[in-house]
């Protein structure tokens, strides 16, 4: 996250020793998106992985092994 958004959001040649504000908008929206991103990848994986679960104690009981 922090190489991808400081690639797009900071230009390579630094003109001052702060960032300007247009960079730090840059940056805020690009960390927001990323932790966005992060979490809803968290939950749908968590999703999988519970029907997964599911799905094995059913296949479990079918077969009547434990």
């Amino acid at each position: 996250m922090t190489q991808a958004c400081h690639r797009k959001c900071v230009p390579p040649h630094y003109k001052d020793s702060e960032l300007s504000k247009g960079e730090c908008v840059c940056l805020d929206r690009c960390v927001a998106k990323y932790l966005e991103v992060h979490e809803r990848m968290g939950k749908k994986l968590t999703e999988l992985s519970l029907q997964d679960e599911e799905l094995l104690k059913r296949m479990q009981q079918g077969t009547g092994t434990a």
